[in-house]
């Protein structure tokens, strides 16, 4: 076993350290300085040699149990968890224990903006639990200017494994960079893989009924959605079918918020907002409050008063989106490729006859599809600052992310995780780690082994539990469980459909915060989102884009732009 050859090379370190300790008091004893009690010596000389061991090394066990604090954060539906399993009791708070020893004591447990209230509590008391997640920037930076968490660059050196490290570098310098503070590495990112470009998911029972062909083209998506609005295949009665839903947000930063955007719409007007990208002069520019942005505003505010958009988009949260799209009232939203997973599963487990594909639209004239590239990382792990074992946030990830998904190949209960998709918040540390590439990486293994080019037993743990799903999936299509459609339709149909795309990435440069960044953004952030807004629903013209533009650059935006450049020199 894989683990055994772990445990053999440290347990060699703790015997050569045990004999030379052993030396000593032979020696002691020719000199009459025979200590009183041995066998203590000798128990002490073993706890602090397997301690330093743990201390110093990725996957070194603690020689008793060590209990930290946790303020975890979860997701919904228990993270879709077995039933009976918990947050501190799981298959993967066992493996920690198994391999490291250790045992996480919740100290709070909530999702989304409650966890927030939490953190910001905790903060506020000066009451951190020893290990936490932080979501957002301005936090982190607080927690670092306040002296209030741990400095990690010796944990991050002796206890990440060299494969988390080369992980890391796989995003270039961008990731450790927004964690690193005076050359301190002071909290562990999640990184966010590169997911590519949104594709637009929709309903193809529905467009088989209507006699309609995939779609190329926004023009052509737009058609198909028309027809399921006024046609009704989905029986829904006249009035009641909706239209594309969309995130109040617009568009995103792509990663794992992108469901529900429109940054296709924006892209096939070369406009990438909330992004800082190269104009063609080459100036790093605010993708926001360009001209092509305005264009874009144009065509989605006609869109809406067409009903193509959803009308009612502006009052929808998250859960109202995904019980509309589970329920059959809507045949379409843009969502990247896991959107099998969340939230096409429930649909596809609710109603077995709904067929859901993804496309890709082309927003170039040749053919292409152009979109923006994410922000690199997501959430933070940060440790308390005086607690006694700041590696154990470094070693909890190398276990998690390198030793069971590259070596703990007979791991069933983490494979069987995978298969049900487990949310990625039942892991203590509520984060992902993984390559850039990952991605193709993954779909490139798979294909591989399906052609016969290779052997399921290459594959590793989390590539084995996909390709059993996908293999159920192909081996009884018409009777499948939802789990194994969603594996197969997100991780070979989506992916095929992303590898073989012809794309062009335009680099986003900045993902940072300046100094003005820190006072005035968030006023520029809600006077951008009004603006858009307003313009989308038709509650103020066009031509207000002209005067947000003008008041972005006077109340903050001139002095961020040329902090951003100087930045990105």
């Amino acid at each position: 076993m894989p683990a055994e050859r772990y445990k053999f090379k440290y347990l060699k370190k703790i015997i050569t350290c045990v004999l030379t300790i052993t030396l000593i008091i032979i020696c002691g004893c020719q000199d009459n300085n025979t200590p009183s009690n041995p066998s203590k010596a000798t128990t002490d000389a073993e706890y602090e040699s397997a301690m330093h061991i743990a201390e110093t090394t990725p996957l070194g066990r603690y020689p008793e149990q060590l209990t930290y604090t946790l303020g975890k954060l979860s997701g919904a539906n228990n993270s879709n968890l077995p039933q009976g399993e918990t947050y501190e009791n799981n298959a993967y708070t066992q493996i920690l224990n198994e391999i490291l020893n250790v045992q996480n004591q919740d100290i709070f447990e909530a999702a989304d903006n409650q966890y927030d209230d939490n953190v910001s509590m905790v903060i506020a008391q000066k009451d951190l639990p020893d290990v936490m997640i932080v979501q957002d920037m301005d936090e982190l930076q607080y927690l670092v200017e306040n002296d209030m968490i741990e400095d990690l660059t010796d944990s991050y050196n002796n206890c990440m494994s060299e494969t988390i490290k080369n992980i890391y570098k796989s995003y270039g310098s961008s990731i450790m960079d927004v964690v690193t503070f005076d050359d301190r590495i002071m909290a562990i990112p999640e990184t966010n893989i590169s997911d590519g470009p949104n594709l637009i998911w929709l309903r193809k029972d529905w467009m088989d009924k209507l006699g309609l062909d995939a779609p190329r083209t926004l023009s052509d998506a737009e058609e198909i959605i028309r027809q399921f609005i006024e046609k009704d295949p989905g029986n829904n009665g006249e009035g009641n079918t909706v239209g594309l839903v969309a995130d109040t947000s617009l568009c995103g930063g792509c990663g794992y918020s992108s469901e529900y955007t429109l940054d296709i719409v924006f892209a096939a007007y070369g406009a990438f907002p909330k992004q800082w990208i190269k104009d063609e002069d080459g100036k790093v520019v605010y993708g926001s409050v360009q001209p092509e942005a305005k264009k874009a505003l144009e065509h989605i505010h006609e869109m809406y008063e067409e009903e193509i958009l959803d009308q009612n988009f502006l009052m929808r949260t998250s859960s109202n989106i995904i019980e509309l799209i589970v329920n059959g009232q809507c045949g379409s939203f843009f969502g990247p490729w896991w959107a099998p997973n969340n939230p096409l599963m429930d649909a596809v487990a609710d109603d077995p006859t709904a067929k859901w594909e993804p496309y890709l639209l082309a927003t170039e004239e040749n053919g292409s599809t152009s979109y923006h590239t994410q922000v690199p990382y997501g959430n933070f792990v940060v440790v308390k600052k005086g607690y006694e074992h700041p590696e154990i946030v470094c070693k909890i990830i190398s276990v998690l992310f390198d030793y069971v998904r590259y070596e703990d190949k007979d791991n069933q209960a983490i494979k069987d995780y995978y298969k049900l998709n487990v949310d990625p918040t039942a892991r203590p540390l509520a984060m992902n780690v993984d390559y850039n590439n990952a991605l193709k990486i993954c779909y490139g293994e798979l294909s591989h082994v399906f052609s016969g080019v290779r052997q399921p037993d290459d594959l590793n743990l989390l590539e084995q539990s996909y390709y059993e799903a996908c293999d159920s999936y192909l081996k009884n299509e018409d009777n499948a469980s939802s789990e194994d459609w969603a594996a197969y339709t997100s991780r070979i149909t989506a992916c095929k459909i992303l590898n073989d795309a012809r794309t062009n990435k335009v680099e986003s440069l900045y993902f940072g915060e300046t100094e003005t960044m820190m006072s005035d953004w968030w006023h520029l952030e809600n006077l951008e989102s009004d603006t858009y807004l307003k313009i989308v629903t038709g509650e103020a013209d066009l031509d207000e884009f002209d005067s947000f533009v003008d008041n972005w650059y006077k109340t903050g935006g001139t002095t961020i732009t040329k902090e951003v450049r100087r930045e990105c020199r």
